[in-house]
């Protein structure tokens, strides 16, 4: 059973990321504030739910939460500022838009950065090492930011049909690969990768 809260009595918001290791696309992050006596027994890590499992749980989260939002940060943003820095800025934009001032905030990893809401000093955080199969927060935004981006790598799967983002949703398979050495990449292509798995950057774009 995943854990309501880490901060006693402080309104706690879970943060999570998806897509920090594909080779295109945005990253996702989302910040989550659950009520206090939150239970969902279904509520897990997203990589251990089915994608149809993953569904049912966003209505489930943006149902019951107090708050919660979507941040993202582009590849071009990515390829100016790393993966680790675009990470922490989607959850800092995820949390900017939250509805309800968190007043802690525990994020997934160990990795992050102070987070201070406009004109506030920092708000307290806490790092948890595999933190979305711990905390109920966590797991939720793990969830959001997993559906949401791969609704947008689906939307994107139309457009470049060619690297079977549909399957692979921007990750580094062969077949994804094999795309990227053959036709070259597309705007959405994150340049600062390996993007060939060999060392060598593949610039040219795709038609």
């Amino acid at each position: 059973m995943l854990s309501n809260h880490y901060y006693d009595g402080l309104v706690e918001a879970g943060c999570d990321e998806a897509g920090r290791g594909c080779l295109a696309g945005s990253v996702y992050a989302a910040a989550v504030i659950l009520p206090p006596d939150y239970e969902n027994e279904l509520l897990n890590d997203s990589k251990q739910l089915t994608e149809r499992r993953r569904y049912l749980l966003r209505e489930q989260i943006e149902r019951d939460a107090v708050a919660w939002a979507v941040g993202i940060v582009t590849a071009e943003e990515i390829d100016k500022i790393n993966i680790l820095n675009a990470s922490i800025l989607a959850m800092h934009r995820a949390l900017d838009q939250l509805q309800v001032r968190p007043e802690a905030v525990i994020v997934d990893g160990n990795r992050f950065k102070p987070y201070a809401p406009q004109g506030q000093d920092p708000l307290p955080y806490t790092t948890i090492v595999k933190g979305d199969g711990k905390f109920l927060s966590i797991a939720a935004a793990s969830i959001l930011a997993k559906t949401y981006r791969d609704d947008y790598m689906n939307r994107l799967a139309e457009e470049y049909p060619m690297y079977d983002w549909l399957k692979n949703k921007g990750y580094p398979t062969k077949k994804h690969r094999e795309a990227i050495r053959q036709y070259g990449i597309s705007p959405y292509h994150r340049k600062s990768y390996n993007l060939l798995g060999t060392g060598e950057l593949s610039l040219d774009f795709a038609p």
